[in-house]
């Protein structure tokens, strides 16, 4: 018999996000992740290790302390979920299956560090730095280098040595990565050779943490879905700079007979070029959005329009709102909020 939808799957987004996490009535296995998990124990079972993160459904990625597990975000279990996380974050992570693969390893990485107390070897710590190290609430990523592997976005390898670890773990899971030729001649081989030789120390042998709880699951959660994206919304902000009017005048042309309103293509690419933007300064593209939507305002209310072919407004566009967007976080100088 077919799964009925949820009542709340054709809901306005104003009504959803009133919505409590414990009444969403989400399940695990209602939704198209047991397959990506399922194809994490594959991983797994191919490298002859045993421990299988448990999941379950909780508000963001993470794996807890003293936890070998994985929690997943809540909206990865229903597509009605997947676009309120876009239209209020302008991204979904690990939306695709590719995508949410990447992030599997990586938490499990995180696992495999709590189920066998990793961090605590004394080589560990030489290869990868002082777990202890407090955990940073943003970081200042250094594209160019090399002693840290790329795997997620944003270089998160350089945030601390647990998820330069974690990361690390990912590249050398993922099937056909081939590392050591991606690697060859980067310091981060050396890291990538360690993880091979640990983890095949660690093949066939039981983790000394089994705890399968489930930490800060939606289902005990009392916090509406509105109340969470404000939060996330303040945790990504920024300090958004009034742009200047000549510029954006200068930029779309002054064309009074044009009919095509700036603002209308604006809101039209706005959101594929805030991704762009923020993959290429390294910061989360609700960021950058913000910057975006200070733009379409002004555009709004000068009523600017289009009077240059499109492919040339929009490339203009990417490079006014990179240098927007790094005025708006100069105080942070590519600083990346954790």
């Amino acid at each position: 018999m077919a799964k009925r939808a949820p009542n709340w799957a054709d809901w306005p987004d104003e009504r959803l996000l009133a919505l409590r996490f414990c009444d969403l009535g989400l399940r695990l296995e209602d939704s198209p992740l047991p397959a990506r998990i399922a194809q994490l124990y594959a991983e797994l079972a191919e490298r002859g290790l045993r421990l299988r993160p448990h999941c379950w459904l909780a508000e963001e990625w993470f794996s807890p302390d003293g936890v070998p597990g994985i929690a997943i975000p809540f909206y990865l279990a229903h597509p009605r979920l997947m676009r309120l996380e876009a239209r209020q974050m302008f991204e979904v992570e690990g939306g695709g299956a590719r995508d949410c693969l990447r992030l599997l390893r990586h938490e499990a990485g995180h696992a495999y560090d709590t189920a066998y107390g990793l961090r605590h070897r004394p080589r560990w710590r030489r290869v990868f730095g002082d777990p202890r190290r407090p955990y940073p609430r943003s970081y200042r990523p250094r594209p160019e280098s090399r002693r840290h592997v790329q795997h997620l976005d944003w270089w998160y390898a350089q945030a601390h040595p647990t998820e330069d670890f974690a990361e690390t773990f990912a590249v050398w899971l993922a099937p056909r990565s081939d590392w050591r030729r991606r690697y060859a001649g980067w310091p981060a081989l050396a890291k990538l050779e360690y993880v091979d030789r640990l983890m095949a120390g660690l093949a066939g042998r039981p983790p000394l943490r089994r705890s399968r709880r489930h930490v800060e699951p939606i289902a005990a959660s009392r916090e509406t879905l509105a109340e969470h994206y404000a939060r996330k919304r303040r945790h990504y902000g920024a300090d958004v700079p009034e742009p200047c009017d000549e510029a954006l005048e200068r930029l779309f042309a002054p064309a009074p007979r044009a009919r095509r309103r700036a603002a209308t293509l604006l809101k039209r690419i706005g959101p594929a070029l805030c991704r762009i933007c923020a993959r290429h300064i390294g910061q989360q593209p609700y960021a950058v959005a913000q910057v975006l939507n200070a733009l379409l305002a002004r555009c709004r209310a000068l009523d600017l329009r289009v009077g240059r072919p499109e492919a040339q407004v929009r490339d203009d566009l990417l490079v006014f709102l990179t240098v927007q967007t790094l005025h708006a976080f100069q105080d942070r100088h590519y600083r990346i909020p954790l």
